[in-house]
């Protein structure tokens, strides 16, 4: 079995979505974390985490369906609106993932909660994504690289704050993400 041990430059990224360069700047920052710890012919896979029953969690499922409509090489999508990844079936996609790919280099997307002037934000980061930590779930922590778009305020009542987060910032932030992996990928 292969073993690429992992490289860490531990640094997170904030990017502004609302800012319009901000798509090529993340894509950029992107590109260069992935030039720094993908190893050559390592799979690239995005798990793209929530569910499209909250506003709020369907951040990822939003990316996954946008991504899954473009052609990479060596990459793949897991977690779309039709067959989403949630705290219900993560552990068994990631056995799927592990079991169907040689060493997956693996990039997490999902929906975070935050400060409120970090509202629309974009994180970028080489630290694993904690999914549900915002509602208090207890699920693996996953990703080599983990991308996140802060869809609300945290506060002491998230899981009602997912259900009332505004359809036009999570569609902005899904927006960004794929401009900024579709930058990066089309030039490594």
């Amino acid at each position: 079995m292969l073993y690429y041990p992992p490289k860490s430059i531990s640094k997170i990224h904030y990017f502004n979505s609302y800012k319009g360069d901000s798509g090529y700047d993340f894509g950029f920052s992107f590109k260069e974390m992935l030039e720094y710890k993908l190893y050559e012919g390592q799979p690239i896979v995005f798990l793209c985490i929530g569910t499209d029953r909250s506003t709020g969690d369907s951040l990822g499922p939003l990316v996954g369906y946008k991504l899954s409509k473009m052609i990479f090489p060596n990459t793949y999508i897991y977690g779309t609106l039709g067959s989403p990844v949630h705290a219900l079936n993560l552990d068994e996609v990631l056995g799927d993932i592990y079991t169907e790919h040689t060493c997956p280099f693996i990039i997490a997307v999902d929906a975070s909660l935050g400060f409120k002037n970090h509202i629309g934000f974009i994180t970028l980061s080489d630290i694993p994504l904690r999914p549900g930590l915002g509602v208090k779930k207890r699920l693996p922590s996953v990703g080599d690289i983990s991308i996140t778009g802060i869809v609300n305020l945290s506060d002491s009542i998230d899981s009602m704050l997912l259900q009332s987060t505004r359809l036009s910032t999570v569609m902005n932030l899904a927006d960004c993400i794929v401009k900024g992996i579709r930058t990066a990928l089309f030039t490594i």
